[in-house]
């Protein structure tokens, strides 16, 4: 794991480093009525540096190699099947919708993949869909994919 840990610290390293350094590039830092576009961003890039720099110390320091960072057998079927269906979600997105995507998603993974019943599946399912649908659609009005379905 101390392997995964020293390449996710030293990209994570470099993607701060460039968000903050593009904040300052393409936005103003500071404008006449107060902190500008970039200063969010720019903070936002300085913590995550130092969080990936934290990342990155401890796992060079770390003598004990820990376990695999890449799963085999079962991990590795999970892994697939994950990936699997979230490209599979990606790409029906046009066709069924967010909603009935995320629903279709849900049970995949519930029931076929953790073997859970079928009434925890079904309202871990909907309750997902759910979620998504009022807080992107109804509060923070952003259009959702929206299927032949209609929703």
């Amino acid at each position: 794991m101390r392997g995964a840990d020293r390449i996710a610290g030293a990209g994570l390293l470099v993607l701060a480093i460039s968000f903050s350094v593009g904040a300052l590039t393409h936005y103003a830092y500071w404008s006449p009525n107060g902190p500008g576009p970039a200063f969010l961003p720019f903070w936002l890039g300085v913590v995550m540096a130092v969080l990936a720099l934290l990342l990155l110390v401890g796992a060079l320091r770390e003598r004990d190699p820990g376990e695999d960072w890449l799963p085999r057998g079962e991990g590795l079927r999970r892994l697939a099947w994950v990936l699997g269906l979230t490209l599979a979600l990606v790409a029906s997105l046009d066709v069924v919708g967010m909603v009935v995507g995320t629903v279709i998603f849900m049970v995949m993974l519930v029931r076929v993949l953790d073997r859970h019943p079928w009434p925890t599946t079904l309202a871990v399912a909907f309750a997902v869909a759910g979620f998504n649908y009022f807080v992107f659609t109804r509060w923070l009005r952003v259009p959702l994919p929206v299927g032949v379905f209609g929703f």
